[in-house]
């Protein structure tokens, strides 16, 4: 089976952050050292094949993706582990980055199907109501999930955002509700008064948390429809991401259109980070942040973060980020032909057919190359 091993890697803790020349620098010792690799030895000798690799270099280290042929996970993990050790080893520059992470990501679909697909006296029941029971435990010894802990989980995901935060650059407090004198001069006060700082902080370190769920997300799919030549709608592997894109193009959600899309949807998020956004640019960036957004609201209230008030920072932040919310009609069957017809135009609305998702608003604003006038196929 092959797995997508993601790894994330760091400079050393005194070390300065990277400037751009120096990230370049890393990105070609780290893909010329996967490029010198076809197999590799997992445990007890078993032969891995790597199929498939991807660098992404950040001012603090590298996000890296190894996908390969492996009979486990394990192998998969411990096998890529002991590669990207070895390439940081071999390179005198990177000998004293360290590994954060390595760790395969699954579908939910597929860990459910694995669950279902279960045989023996271990087996999980077939029924979630008996899974839930058995992962209560029995009655006199008390829950098998402990609380202590899960709230400790909570704790340090929510640290971790707050300091995320300060990455978001190209927004302040302001964008989230919080109204300074500044924003107070600037008349920015159409969202909803009551979010403090700290609500703030810790929904701009969610968006930064979630961006990085979302290109790891998007790289999924991608590989999944080159590796099936498909496209969402008659792809046989589950979708992370392109599957919550309007449906009515799902045929045509191919893996070209998904490395445009994936594209955009870093050069969108670069430009949050590095604090050069401005405005959105096409279609495709305004239908990204939609499932960036997402992606926060999932991670916090996955750790218990999301409340009334944060929830609130997150309306603030959409409002003062889109222009409209146009793009939302895609999603409406109702509006079928607002899309095609030149009628739509008459009502404000930017072209919105498929072939225009990519295309600037108007010649303002930014479209990465490997996505703009390239034609749909």
């Amino acid at each position: 089976m092959t797995y997508a091993v993601t790894v994330g890697t760091k400079t050393p803790s005194a070390a300065p952050g990277l400037d751009g020349l120096h990230q370049a620098g890393v990105v070609a010792l780290l893909e010329q050292g996967f490029d010198s690799v076809e197999l590799v030895e997992g445990p007890d000798g078993v032969e891995i094949d790597v199929t498939d690799t991807w660098v992404g270099v950040h001012p603090g280290g590298a996000v890296l993706k190894v996908f390969v042929d492996a009979p486990t996970i394990e192998v998969a993990e411990e096998a890529v582990r002991d590669l990207v050790e070895q390439l940081l080893e071999r390179s005198e520059l990177l000998a004293d980055w360290v590994i954060e992470r390595c760790a395969v990501e699954l579908h939910p679909e597929l860990v459910r199907e694995s669950l279902d697909a279960a045989d023996g006296p271990g087996a999980p029941p077939v029924d979630l109501a008996s899974r839930r029971a058995q992962l209560a435990g029995p009655d006199d010894g008390g829950p098998l999930i402990d609380p202590a802990r899960e709230a400790a989980e909570a704790e340090a995901a929510e640290s971790r955002m707050r300091a995320m935060a300060f990455r978001l650059r190209a927004f302040r407090a302001g964008a989230f509700g919080v109204l300074d004198e500044k924003d107070k001069e600037d008349d920015l006060t159409d969202c909803a008064p009551g979010v403090s700082a700290e609500e703030a902080e810790l929904a701009a370190g969610a968006l930064v948390w979630a961006t990085d769920v979302l290109l790891d997300e998007l790289f999924q799919d991608v590989f999944a429809l080159a590796q099936e030549k498909s496209n969402v709608a008659e792809c046989e592997r589950p979708m992370w991401l392109l599957d919550k894109l309007p449906p009515r193009y799902a045929l045509q959600y191919d893996a070209h259109f998904a490395r445009r899309f994936l594209v955009t949807a870093v050069a969108l998020t670069t430009r949050f980070t590095e604090g050069s956004f401005k405005q959105l640019s096409c279609v495709a960036e305004e239908l990204a942040l939609s499932l960036l957004l997402d992606r926060a609201e999932v991670t916090l209230e996955t750790f218990g973060l999301l409340d009334e008030a944060v929830s609130s920072a997150l309306e603030c932040f959409t409002t003062m980020v889109y222009e409209d919310m146009d793009h939302e009609w895609l999603y409406d069957d109702s509006t079928d032909d607002i899309d095609e017809s030149p009628g739509g135009e008459d009502l404000g609305a930017a072209p919105m057919d498929l072939a225009s998702w990519f295309k600037p608003f108007n010649d303002g604003r930014y479209i990465h190359p490997y996505a703009e006038d390239v034609p749909v196929r």
